[in-house]
């Protein structure tokens, strides 16, 4: 937005304590004040937030589609309409996720996001792709299509890489053949390694991490734990996260993946600064419950929404969520027990840490992207502005 704007009358969340009855002043799309009171500024425009929160904006991290649409779907349309989604329940920032796929499946896909990015204005900023997958752990698949699971290919990972530098993240099984070198050569590309999928024990887990892996997908679902084998017990990928401080974790916080103990235990554990909320939504978020489609409309999985998430036709794992943000900042604060500013800094300056773009977006301070939220005591958004223009308005 070009000119000057100020959002006056709200609580503003900074990112040590909540600001009553403040205001942010905004020129150019970016933070140039945050002050207590109505303050006056030569020819802005005015909000009035209403005794709302003045937050910043959500970023998700990992997040596959919704409103009906996949990424996976390969259309300029599918990334578009799932961008202005999500934006509706708060996100600003978004890192549109892939599923193991075929390749020219995924090469599809890539060209699709590298041209909605040129036109994306309604919704949430595209920040670069994250990749989940094809390496995955056969044995921790979940819902990722098994006819393409493979170990790491160099020859494949490096040509993707090369064609298509927006890729900021890569999901895999860190105990694959083959996998330390993949992560090796993600860092040097200033790609973030993950751990995902995956089988791996405490030991192949502390080496991945050793060597670039330093975040955990979606945390405790389909990862291992402690297990037995040959009668030994062995700890696994959760146990290594929690044990090593600097590990980062991103969790499904829809009450459904997580139940409220183990929201209050990764809390415990990993803290705020160390733990990125995610919605990992698929097509089915902000949608009527029934059945949809995991993955691309052409040749994804049939499964089914219900009970707030979804599952796979049998009912025998789940197959994605259909959280909006929104849902995540609620269900933290009501089965976690989590603090307003802590929450937020889970949903925004985390992420925003982890993913490397901290220096402009994930909290309200001079200098930052005016990415902002105003939204009640009830977590329902009522205006969604990104870089300064409002794409969301529940007002007007």
């Amino acid at each position: 937005m070009t000119g000057r704007l100020i959002i006056q009358n709200g609580k503003i969340i900074t990112p040590e304590s909540i600001l009553e009855n403040g205001s942010v002043l905004i020129e150019n799309g970016i933070i140039k004040g945050i002050e207590k009171g109505i303050v006056e500024w030569e020819d802005a425009a005015l909000i009035d937030a209403k005794g709302k929160y003045i937050s910043p904006g959500f970023i998700d991290i990992h997040v596959h589609g919704g409103g009906g649409f996949d990424f996976m779907d390969g259309t300029i349309e599918a990334f578009l309409r799932a961008s202005e989604t999500h934006a509706k329940y708060g996100t600003t920032a978004i890192f549109p996720t892939t599923l193991t796929c075929e390749t020219e499946d995924l090469y599809r896909t890539l060209e699709a996001y590298q041209a909605a990015n040129e036109i994306n204005t309604k919704g949430a900023k595209f920040m670069g792709i994250h990749l989940e997958g094809p390496y995955f752990a056969m044995s921790q698949r979940g819902a990722q299509d098994p006819k393409f699971i493979k170990n790491p290919d160099p020859e494949e990972y490096l040509d993707i890489i090369t064609r298509y530098p927006f890729i900021k993240r890569w999901s895999a099984a860190p105990e694959l053949p083959g996998a330390i070198e993949f992560g090796k050569t993600l860092v040097q590309n200033n790609i973030l390694a993950a751990m995902a999928h995956t089988d791996a024990i405490y030991e192949e887990a502390l080496e991945a991490f050793e060597n670039g892996y330093s975040l955990a997908t979606h945390f405790y679902s389909a990862m291992s734990g402690v297990s037995r084998r040959n009668a030994f017990r062995y700890a696994g990928v959760v146990e290594m996260a929690y044990l090593h401080d600097e590990m980062d974790v991103e969790i499904i916080a829809d009450g459904v993946h997580l139940p409220a103990p183990l929201l209050k235990l990764i809390y415990k554990i990993k803290g705020s600064k160390r733990t990125a909320l995610i919605t990992d939504a698929m097509r089915g978020a902000a949608m009527p419950e029934g059945e949809s489609i995991l993955g691309s409309n052409k040749n994804g999985t049939r499964v089914i929404v219900e009970d707030g998430v979804a599952k796979m036709p049998d009912r025998s794992s789940f197959a994605g969520s259909v959280a909006t943000f929104d849902r995540l900042v609620r269900t933290m604060l009501r089965k976690a027990e989590t603090s307003l500013l802590d929450t937020i800094q889970m949903a925004s300056l985390t992420p925003a840490r982890i993913m490397k773009i901290d220096a402009k977006k994930g909290s309200l301070e001079t200098g930052k992207d005016a990415d902002i939220l105003i939204f009640d005591e009830e977590i329902q958004i009522s205006t969604t502005m990104v870089e300064g223009e409002v794409v969301f308005s529940s007002v007007f």
